[in-house]
């Protein structure tokens, strides 16, 4: 079903991250704008830029790493501290979603909270206690856009010819103007306090349209349905987004209710006026994954809905191994009347996928037919 593989070539310097773990290791994230590709691991505080190279005889090629801060752009409600120990320098914004839209880069956090994990050489009374805590990283709760400058081909924290800026949705380390929203919702409001992996709140996909950010949520997954949240965006003073009410109700977002076959949703992409959705388990469990299509996905709608399996197509299944854990999706051309594909980037990689210390191979999918048509 993979009809080719690109290989993401990152800088041995880069690539390392706390613990001895790489950024190569766990690639959360992925939009393709013009030559580069831009990507997100979960436990940093940066964006990692790649830049297409020559082809090799065998595949695309991204290379020529830039890292960039994601603090150099936007006030985070907590930014790095230089001072503190190795390790707990930064407070990760666990990107899970980007998106490129009308001269903006966009990312979204997971929101979520996290339970310690228990350990294979610790004794059944410690695990039992590691199992009781839950914790949250301030950082998550990011929700942000920043300009892409077409003539440097790199991001700007302002733009005075376009008087444009970096925003973020207002909120602090202990939640934003979205969860604040949600805390009443009769669906979505219990699980804010359960932790992403437990089926608890958990964002894991973004996909922006004229008006609208749509947010995929892995967790909850409802008696089997998935939820995507619309929302209406807005800068109301430098450097922040807020939420627009929607609709004659005055709520600030709509709950938009799928059937996935009980999976929940990775990542999100716009494909003409449908929606493209890479979902999985909802759980820390090994697959299935799927990529669905959601006829019409990207229009707004008069209210929130309701979507049963029928009327959202399986594009292809993820033949993945057990490890391995599809993360992102984005929409990748090859160059000028390309056919269109789609690119699938992982976490927890697999040895085969590693071409080596600082290099993994990603997916691409053809996509047959055209948007709005199978």
């Amino acid at each position: 079903m993979v009809q080719h593989t690109i290989l993401l070539e990152f800088a041995p310097d880069l690539n390392a991250l706390h613990g001895g773990k790489r950024l190569t290791d766990g690639l959360s994230a992925a939009v393709q704008i013009g030559d580069a590709l831009w990507l997100a691991n979960d436990e940093s505080l940066s964006l990692e830029k790649l830049s297409r190279l020559p082809d090799s005889v065998e595949r695309v090629r991204f290379g020529c790493h830039q890292q960039v801060p994601l603090s150099d752009f936007l006030q985070l409600p907590l930014p790095p501290d230089p001072d503190a120990p190795d390790g707990q320098k930064i407070q990760e914004a666990d990107v899970e979603g980007l998106a490129y839209h009308d001269g903006y880069l966009w990312l979204v956090g997971s929101h979520s909270l996290k339970r310690k994990k228990p350990d294979p050489q610790a004794t059944a009374e410690k695990n039992s206690n590691r199992l009781t805590k839950v914790t949250g990283d301030g950082n998550r709760y990011l929700l942000a856009r920043i300009p892409w400058q077409a003539a440097t081909q790199a991001l700007a924290r302002t733009d005075d010819h376009e008087r444009r800026s970096a925003a973020r949705l207002s909120g602090t380390a202990h939640g934003n103007e979205l969860t604040q929203a949600l805390a009443d919702d009769e669906h979505i409001g219990p699980f804010l306090a359960i932790p992403g992996k437990d089926n608890g709140f958990d964002i894991e996909g973004l996909a922006v349209t004229d008006d609208r950010a749509f947010i995929g949520l892995r967790g909850p997954v409802l008696r089997g349905w998935a939820i995507i949240l619309e929302l209406a965006l807005e800068q109301t003073e430098a450097f922040t987004l807020s939420l627009k009410p929607i609709g004659s109700s005055g709520r600030r977002y709509r709950k938009h209710f799928l059937d996935l076959r009980g999976l929940g949703l990775r990542d999100l992409c716009v494909w003409g006026s449908d929606l493209l959705i890479l979902a999985g388990p909802p759980l820390a469990q090994a697959g299935p994954f799927s990529v669905f299509r959601w006829p019409g996905g990207a229009e707004s709608r008069g209210g929130d809905a309701s979507t049963f399996n029928d009327d959202l197509p399986v594009v292809f299944d993820l033949p993945v191994s057990e490890r391995e854990q599809p993360e992102g999706i984005t929409l990748f051309s090859s160059g000028a009347g390309s056919d269109p594909q789609l690119l699938v980037v992982y976490d927890s990689t697999s040895p085969s996928r590693r071409a080596s210390a600082n290099a993994v191979k990603a997916d691409l999918f053809a996509l047959t037919g055209r948007a709005g048509h199978f």
